[in-house]
């Protein structure tokens, strides 16, 4: 099982003497190219303070996701499972070391890099995370995909939210992290996650991806 997460907007300014060193960075064959020139129109960062990339995100998602008080087990999984979107450095492992930094999202510029670098997680069940803005910097293969929408019930109708939506997709990332097994395909992750949320699963339609549809009280 692969997670895709997004970057969050706020972030924790690093306590650190260590600086950003793109050749460390996880898929570094494929995306330092592009790294480095985005980094050169933010040539301060180069001499910033650096900290695991989860510790760094500090937004809804990543304080509900709770790294903090994670066992050690499931930390292990995340660093396997997860891959988090960024628009700086274009797709990172939980603990690639990056400083606090503001960019703007081009999808466009990442497609064909993240192509090549993400190629090996399309063997995986993906579940997505991520906001559409996100998502367009990279489509996975929409059959082994599932999408996680959250909605509350306003009047009798489902509408979108954000706030919680971001909350609940942290939560669920954590108790994935927990699983023991980790499941291998949309009916098995459907099963876990129907123990605690009312939820739909919405299969898929041409392009479109496996979708699990989340209604928060």
């Amino acid at each position: 099982m692969r997670i895709l997460l997004p970057p969050s907007e706020k972030k924790r300014t690093p306590i650190s003497t260590n600086v950003l060193n793109l050749s460390s960075l996880s898929f570094a064959s494929e995306l330092t190219q592009v790294r480095a020139r985005l980094i050169d129109e933010h040539p301060a960062l180069t001499s910033e303070p650096v900290d695991a990339a989860i510790m760094v995100y500090s937004g809804v998602l990543y304080q509900s996701l709770g790294w903090q008080s994670l066992k050690e087990e499931d930390r292990a999984r995340a660093r396997q499972s997860i891959v988090i979107s960024s628009a700086l450095f274009g797709a990172l492992k939980v603990e690639d070391q990056i400083p606090n930094y503001k960019h703007k999202v081009k999808p466009g510029q990442w497609k064909a890099p993240l192509e090549a670098a993400l190629a090996d997680v399309e063997e995986d069940l993906i579940v997505d995370c991520r906001s559409s803005t996100y998502a367009n910097m990279w489509k996975s293969n929409p059959h082994i995909t599932v999408g996680i929408r959250v909605f509350e019930m306003r009047k009798g109708q489902r509408q979108v939210i954000t706030h919680m939506a971001k909350k609940t997709r942290g939560e669920i990332t954590r108790l994935l992290l927990q699983e023991n097994s980790a499941p291998r395909n949309p009916e098995e992750l459907f099963e876990v996650l129907k123990e605690k949320y009312e939820v739909d699963l919405v299969t898929p339609w041409h392009t479109r991806s496996w979708f699990i549809d989340v209604v928060v009280k």
